[in-house]
């Protein structure tokens, strides 16, 4: 091998020595205390001093060589060279050294990234989770929970995620006590709802040939004040022998409400005719309770005392001869209904009339019922009197002493669940003109429940009891009735 050759690899291996021994090339941390400049070229200097002998060791060895005076004065400009390239590349090492280490410094392992990393993402899903809003309390010194640690409320711990993605920040909830705006999507209530719609209907004949039809439906709405108005119209047809036959229309308007406890009603209205003049009808009715009505839990009149004053005005429907004659009445009288007790009432009512041919009329009538449970007893009277006899002329039945009474017998129950019936007969005396005769009636009636909200009434009746003069003629008069009552 070349002498040059194994200098030169002597000299670099030299400093590699030299640079891993001063440098700590081979520690796992770098020391970088001991890689400053002025401390380096200190123990360069020891380390020349200390290893001179190994030096002329290296020098001997290479003097015995067979290029004794050449290969020294080669080997002298080496030792300078290998001198410079040694104290440049110690300091070219200590700098690259000082720098890894301060990198080191500030540099961190993958692993504490990773955690730093994700550390660092927690906290901000944790930071968008949280809602914006939330505010710390004010920390006051002189709250009573620093004196009493059972008062300090733990701190609210954000809820955990749904999922993971992060969601919107919630909005502040309002006030407990705020109350929504005062606008209402609700219709407005109409000022009248229709209430009921009831339909009376009758059908009377007798055998001298007379027959009446009234079919009249009377429409109620309520208002808003609970008052209440109603339309009647209707269609009724009068037939009598050597008489024309007659057809009215009537068309009646209205109110009722109450004022305090009293209860008010009133109606006006006309009646046209086929072939006669329209006619004003009108009628009021006031109604004042006398005491307090009690009515038990199952909602039975137990009792109460009802006075009423009644007035009435209109054409005087009592066969086709008085309505082609234009015979009209004013009528005017009071009303008492007594609630004796549970099972014991009391009716009593009075009538005066006045009629436009001058006539007048005076009608009472009384009623006392007793009810057993699905039976009752009844006593009734009847007394009619007229100024003046004026059948003949003006048509209508008009005596001068008319009085009735008898006693009656009824049963009224429920045959079936939709079904109600009521059979009734009373037998008593009937006085006309100074003479009695037998006075008898027997009647049944039957209420139909078509539905909870319709119904419907169907009655039929006979009686002896007289409604004209016939004379020495036995009377007798049929009446079919019945009401339609549909309610909303």
């Amino acid at each position: 091998m070349s002498p040059f050759i194994v200098a030169f690899s002597k000299g670099f291996f030299l400093c590699h020595v030299l640079t891993s021994i001063f440098c700590g090339h081979h520690n796992s941390k770098p020391n970088t205390s001991a890689c400053d400049h002025k401390t380096l070229w200190q123990q360069v200097l020891s380390f020349t001093t200390m290893y001179r002998p190994m030096a002329d060791n290296f020098r001997r060895y290479f003097f015995v060589s067979r290029y004794s005076l050449y290969t020294e004065l080669i080997l002298g400009c080496l030792q300078i060279e290998l001198g410079i390239i040694c104290s440049v590349g110690i300091w070219t090492l200590s700098e690259a050294k000082l720098q890894a280490a301060q990198a080191h410094q500030t540099w961190k392992s993958p692993s504490e990234l990773t955690e730093r990393l994700t550390k660092f993402r927690r906290q901000e899903e944790s930071t968008l989770k949280m809602p914006p809003y939330r505010l710390k309390p004010p920390i006051l010194m002189a709250a009573p929970e620093n004196f009493n640690p059972d008062l300090q409320l733990p701190p609210v711990l954000p809820k955990p995620p749904q999922n993971s993605s992060p969601l919107p920040p919630a909005l502040p909830e309002p006030p407990q006590n705020s109350s929504p705006p005062t606008t209402s999507t609700e219709p407005r209530k109409p000022d009248a709802v229709l209430e009921s719609i009831y339909t009376d209907y009758r059908y009377d004949t007798d055998n001298f040939g007379q027959t009446n039809l009234f079919f009249e439906p009377k429409i109620q709405f309520r208002l808003n004040n609970g008052n209440k108005i109603f339309i009647k119209t209707g269609f009724n047809f009068f037939e009598q022998r050597g008489v024309e036959s007659v057809t009215n229309f009537p068309l009646q308007v209205g109110w009722q409400g109450k004022i305090g406890q009293v209860t008010l009603q009133t109606a006006a209205g006309v009646d046209v005719f086929n072939r006669l003049p329209t006619a004003i009808n009108l009628n009021a009715k006031v109604e004042v309770p006398i005491s307090r009505p009690r009515v038990s839990s199952s909602g039975q009149l137990l009792s109460a005392v009802m006075l009423s004053g009644n007035l009435e005005q209109g054409p005087y429907k009592s066969n086709a001869r008085t309505l082609d004659n234009q015979i009209t009445a004013w009528r005017f009288g009071p009303d008492l209904y007594w609630q004796i007790d549970r099972n014991t009432s009391l009716f009593s009512s009075l009538r005066l009339g006045s009629y436009n041919d001058g006539n007048a009329e005076v009608q009472s009538f009384s009623r006392l019922e007793r009810k057993f449970g699905q039976f009752s007893l009844a006593a009734n009277l009847f007394n009619w009197s007229f100024n003046r006899n004026l059948e003949r002329t003006s048509g209508y039945f008009s005596p001068l002493d008319f009085l009735v009474y008898n006693a009656e017998v009824a049963w009224e129950g429920d045959i079936s669940n939709f079904l109600r019936c009521r059979l009734a007969a009373n037998l008593g005396q009937q006085r006309l003109q100074g003479e009695f005769d037998n006075a008898y009636t027997y009647q049944t009636r039957c209420t139909v429940k078509l539905s909870p909200n319709i119904e419907t009434d169907l009655g039929y009746s006979f009686s002896n009891v007289r409604n004209q003069d016939t004379g020495g003629s036995a009377y007798g008069g049929n009446s079919l009735t019945g009401q339609l009552r549909v309610k909303f």
